[in-house]
């Protein structure tokens, strides 16, 4: 099969129209049809369905679309890994986590990574969804539980337990809980069962709600849990790496927690040579040693 077609056939795929593909790839609509059509014809099928709007693939095309955006991740990792092997620390590096480990505890940190690195660009990418690292939808990952994925390096990075937290404001004007059962007389804020959570946490808030819980706040991430407990809100489910930079949380029923969580780091296998993925990795291997040491001296 032809590469520069297949080349030609995924940019138009990508663009949706073969202006938009002919102006990205620096070839005039003509040429940029000349070569689809004539990938057609090798493959004796139609790939795209024509229209005045623009075009849209066949099921073949979306077939052919899936095998060629799998291997221009290929090649965006191969190319990465051929930089890095030899460029110094600059350029982009994705960082996918959760919003609140990503928020809370990562984001604080990074002005030390740009410190040493002024060059290097972080992305970024803060949810609860995995992202496919060997696909390279990231180039790092940081996760709350071990990567299933298969060609992974994994370096587990340190545990977490989720807590109860509130606010000395909250507690100054409703007082302190002495046993779990007193939890139902204050409002409980935590993540909705029904996000996408550690399971650690996700027990700890189901056996919370078996005490009658009468004021609720649920919210989808961390961060919004400790926006509602520094606020004054209610007593919050949150993870103990939060303490460090909020004075004002007091820890309430501290015989009450979840098992621990661990927290790995995890990157393509591809990308074990990536002078970018070292310095993050180095970078945070050494605020997870200073985390520690300031856990221990508080």
């Amino acid at each position: 099969m032809d590469w520069d077609k297949l080349r030609i056939f995924h940019a138009v795929a990508d663009a949706g129209s073969l202006t938009h593909a002919g102006e990205k790839l620096n070839l005039s609509q003509s040429a940029v049809s000349r070569q689809v059509r004539g990938l057609e014809e090798q493959l004796t099928t139609n790939l795209f369905h024509r229209h005045a709007r623009g075009l849209i693939l066949t099921e073949q095309g979306e077939l052919l679309f899936d095998a060629t955006r799998a291997m221009s991740k290929r090649l965006d990792a191969a190319a990465a890994r051929i930089r890095d092997s030899e460029e110094e620390v600059f350029g982009e590096l994705r960082v996918t986590t959760t919003t609140g480990f990503g928020t809370l505890w990562l984001a604080p940190r990074l002005s030390k990574l740009y410190d040493k690195f002024p060059d290097l660009k972080v992305d970024l990418m803060l949810e609860e969804r995995i992202l496919d690292l060997p696909m390279r939808e990231a180039d790092v990952a940081i996760r709350l539980r071990e990567p299933s994925q298969a060609d992974l390096v994994r370096k587990r990075l340190m545990t977490v337990r989720m807590c109860l937290y509130a606010s000395t404001g909250y507690i100054k004007e409703n007082g302190v809980p002495t046993t779990i059962e007193d939890i139902s007389n204050y409002r409980l804020i935590c993540q909705n069962t029904a996000t996408n959570q550690v399971g650690a946490g996700l027990h700890l808030v189901q056996q919370l709600m078996l005490h009658d819980i009468r004021s609720l706040l649920t919210v989808n991430n961390y961060f919004g849990v400790l926006q509602g407990v520094i606020h004054d809100l209610g007593i919050g489910v949150l993870p103990d790496y939060v303490t460090q930079g909020f004075p004002e949380l007091v820890r309430v029923l501290p015989e009450v927690e979840s098992a621990e969580v661990p927290v790995f780091l995890a990157y393509p296998e591809e990308l074990r040579q990536s002078k970018r993925v070292a310095a993050f990795k180095d970078f945070v291997q050494d605020e997870i040693i200073t985390y520690r040491k300031q856990l221990r001296e508080e």
